[in-house]
């Protein structure tokens, strides 16, 4: 693990993002809220919370952070069909929070998977990707498409 001790605290905030790409049965299932395990995409925002949160238990040299706030976001992409799922994570501190929005992303499409598994076994996670970060050493950073 990193010694991060005589950094200076600073703001940082991470934006990561994913797809999750399934039939249209699925889709229709979900975004209809038909399926039987639930409300798909208000549990995905919950365990993709959870998921920011619990990073340092599930990444082994990531440090627990304080983290000041998570910001998740899903879009409804008909045409592909399935869902694209954001999430910021923020905090003032001595690291970045790159790895705790990644992994939000990462548990919140697989909630997504899990609870429509019955109705399409086919479905893919896609494009999991750090679209912006802020703060910290080296700076900010943005995607160019």
């Amino acid at each position: 693990m990193v010694d991060v001790g005589a950094k200076e605290p600073t703001k940082r905030i991470a934006v990561a993002s994913g797809t999750i790409r399934m039939s249209r049965d699925a889709y229709e299932a979900v975004v209809g809220n038909t399926t039987k395990k639930g409300p798909v995409l208000q549990t995905a925002v919950v365990a993709a919370i959870m998921g920011t949160k619990k990073t340092p238990e599930l990444i082994p040299m990531c440090h627990p952070l304080l983290l000041t706030g998570i910001d998740c976001d899903i879009e409804e992409l008909p045409e592909l069909p399935g869902f694209r799922l954001t999430v910021t994570a923020k905090l003032t501190g001595k690291t970045g929070v790159e790895m705790e929005a990644l992994t939000g992303v990462s548990v919140g499409l697989l909630t997504i998977y899990d609870m429509v598994k019955a109705i399409d076994k086919g479905m893919e996670i896609l494009d999991i990707r750090l679209e912006s970060k802020e703060g910290g050493k080296s700076g900010n950073y943005q995607r160019h498409g």
